[in-house]
């Protein structure tokens, strides 16, 4: 009797550790998630499977993705991807993400004058030329959504919030 108390106990702390998620999220994230979960799931049974990974990637215009590809993403889910599991992989990605103050303050250094933009050449040749370095492919991603004026000039400040927090333009 002991142990089914435990094992009823342990489910428990299972199912209140899974939906700690939720909190990891504002409410509106939450509801793009389930936006996105529900374009994956193409079967609409509530389970992400090979199929629908496939299927996504077709609409997509990849059409030769893998066996192996798919079978390695939803093994990062360590069992069935409900949405819940959906929503944890996303918070465990996210999460390495640096808070926005420290972003900031990173791009501060290139900013001497505090304007609150950096020149998107110049960040570029030390994006591809310092530390852990870019390529040209992964400078034009990061760019892709980078808020950048007609001058040229990267407005740091909105980039660090879309960083941490989505692209504000899908939001409206």
């Amino acid at each position: 009797m002991a142990s089914k108390k435990a094992a009823a106990k342990r489910g428990k702390t299972a199912q209140r550790n899974s939906s700690n998620v939720f909190s990891m999220f504002e409410q509106s994230q939450i509801q793009e998630f389930k936006e996105a979960f529900g374009c994956i799931d193409q079967d609409r049974d509530g389970v992400i499977k090979k199929q629908d990974l496939r299927e996504t990637y077709a609409q997509l215009g990849k059409l030769n993705v893998s066996d192996d590809e798919l079978e390695a993403m939803l093994a990062e889910g360590k069992g069935p991807i409900n949405f819940t599991v959906f929503l944890t992989l996303f918070g465990e990605k996210l999460n390495g993400t640096d808070p926005e103050e420290t972003i900031l303050a990173a791009f501060k250094l290139f900013d001497p004058n505090g304007t609150g933009y950096v020149n998107k050449d110049e960040f570029k040749r030390l994006l591809m030329n310092q530390a852990d370095k870019f390529t040209a492919e992964e400078v034009d991603q990061a760019f892709s959504v980078a808020p950048i004026d007609v001058a040229g000039n990267i407005d740091y400040k909105s980039l660090c919030y879309i960083i941490t927090h989505g692209d504000e333009k899908e939001e409206s």
